[in-house]
């Protein structure tokens, strides 16, 4: 059986939630073209999307592709398939290939991009550079028989509730009386229809977090032998566990700057980078951004970085960076293409995992822009 489009999307927030994604209106995240409602073959999983890679992807039986990077990303106008991109546009529509992007939300959540690379660089006990939201906590509250109290508990703390700090599983529960009149229609787990009935419950709270809530809710209900399940869900004040743009961390040894240079090439398989620093300079702090992220590297010095490591360096954030004491490695933004094997392998095994039968493919075409001479 292979998976519908939709599943495989919601599969991906959730390695990727939406709301993650950097609070900037440019951002083009999502589905971008074609549909999601037919069943998917292969997935095919790319950097950016062009015509190599289009051509990939029919070559492999690809219908979906899911990208880093958008292609579209100002708003169309006309659609004249005789231009570079409509003919792109024209091609996917023609073989019912639909594009899903999946940009900053990927770089900003745990187990994404800057983590992906972090860890290959052997950059460990990690935070964000620069902090960009704090997930929004909720209180669920639902009314459940005793009979069935544990198996509640457990569907919702499973699902991803419970969490406060560096605990996991915290509930509260208190023991009471609940009173329902099962109406005409109705097929009730207790009592008659047109007889009020009391019942002995349990009433349990936890906590949920913002990119758990919906996974949280149905498995309640999954698990409620209710007909009609009572719940209360809202917002708290307190703010959870924080999101961010980069990643800072200690090395595991200390080295030189050009040593380290050397295994950003080899981790990210880059042929070459540029170097803004002393080689011989000792690097005990490493930070890592994906893409063009030379802009925060006051936030990175901030947070006791020796060195940044990010694409599209320019001459004078160079220049700014060596004055301010921070070191700059460039691999160029087309290191990101780690996440081509990084998400293929974590759709993969969740597909795998609930029995579907759809591919997931790593795109092989390179699509580094720049040549080195």
């Amino acid at each position: 059986m292979f998976a519908k489009g939709q599943t495989v999307i919601q599969y991906m927030e959730q390695l990727a939630p939406k709301h993650l994604a950097y609070p900037d209106d440019k951002d083009r995240i999502g589905l971008q073209l074609g549909n999601l409602q037919k069943e998917i073959q292969a997935v095919l999983v790319a950097l950016d999307v062009n015509d190599e890679v289009v051509d990939e992807a029919i070559r492999v039986g690809a219908n979906l592709i899911i990208a880093h990077h958008a292609i579209i990303f100002r708003a169309l106008k006309q659609l004249n398939t005789d231009s570079p991109m409509g003919k792109l546009y024209e091609k996917l529509i023609k073989n019912d290939i639909a594009v899903y992007i999946a940009h900053t939300n990927l770089d900003i959540t745990e187990g994404g991009m800057n983590d992906w690379m972090a860890e290959a660089l052997g950059i460990h006990h990690t935070v964000p550079i620069e902090e960009t939201q704090r997930e929004q906590l909720f209180k669920l509250v639902v009314f459940v028989p005793k009979t069935h109290a544990e198996q509640v508990r457990e569907a919702v703390l499973g699902a991803g509730a419970g969490a406060i700090g560096n605990y996991s599983h915290c509930s509260f529960h208190v023991e009471g009386t609940g009173t329902f009149l099962p109406l005409e229609g109705t097929n009730p787990f207790l009592g008659s229809v047109g007889k009020l009935e009391k019942a002995e419950e349990i009433r349990i709270e936890t906590i949920v977090p913002q990119g758990s809530r919906n996974r949280v809710i149905q498995s309640m209900l999954k698990a409620h032998p209710y007909e009609e399940v009572a719940y209360d869900i809202y917002p708290l004040d307190l703010k959870g566990h924080a999101f961010g743009l980069g990643r800072v961390g200690k090395l595991e040894q200390e080295q030189t700057l050009a040593a380290f240079a050397e295994i950003v090439k080899e981790k990210l398989d880059v042929p070459h980078v540029r170097v803004v620093g002393d080689p011989e300079r000792i690097i005990k702090k490493a930070a890592v951004i994906g893409g063009s992220g030379s802009r925060y590297y006051p936030a990175a010095r901030f947070r006791g970085a020796d060195v940044l490591v990010t694409g599209d360096v320019d001459y004078h954030t160079a220049q700014d960076a060596l004055h301010a004491g921070i070191t700059l490695i460039d691999p160029g933004h087309n290191a990101e293409k780690i996440m081509k094997v990084k998400v293929a392998e974590w759709m993969s095994a969740i597909l795998e995992k609930n029995r579907y039968e759809t591919k997931v493919i790593p795109s092989s075409v390179n699509t580094e822009p720049f040549r080195f001479m």
